[in-house]
């Protein structure tokens, strides 16, 4: 059974920074494309960023770009996002998701931004509250 855990939210003023972990456990940690998604109350879940273990590519929202950093640590199962300058509209809950695709697959050079649909395994989330 696929089992992610993420730790790392809490709050912060604007300008800040977290960072999110997710410990994955059950599944081949470098063959599926793991990504984090955030859900803010009243709206849909978005994705946030997503990297290839297999070769590392990754794929960020254009809200997040130079200033999110996804990354993995192979013999920990462990992806984390690093946030930095923080706004108030990063506030949400945040996911970690382990997709049924390959990571090759679903980033591939012209393939389209990944979606919730595309991820079968999710963590209980963990709270980003960002301050003005």
């Amino acid at each position: 059974e696929v089992h992610l855990v993420e730790s790392g939210g809490g709050s912060v003023q604007a300008g800040g920074s977290l960072r999110l972990s997710c410990v994955g456990s059950g599944f081949t940690f470098d063959d599926y494309a793991i990504g984090w998604f955030r859900q803010a109350p009243g709206k849909e879940r978005e994705g946030v960023s997503v990297i290839s273990r297999h070769d590392g590519t990754t794929y960020y929202a254009d809200s997040v770009k130079g200033r999110f950093t996804i990354s993995t640590d192979n013999d920990k199962n462990t992806v984390y996002l690093q946030m930095n300058s923080l706004k108030p509209e990063d506030t949400a809950v945040y996911f970690c998701a382990s997709s049924h695709y390959s990571g090759s697959f679903l980033l591939a050079r012209n393939a389209p931004p990944p979606t919730a649909r595309d991820f079968s395994s999710w963590g209980q989330g963990t709270q980003v509250t960002i301050s003005s």
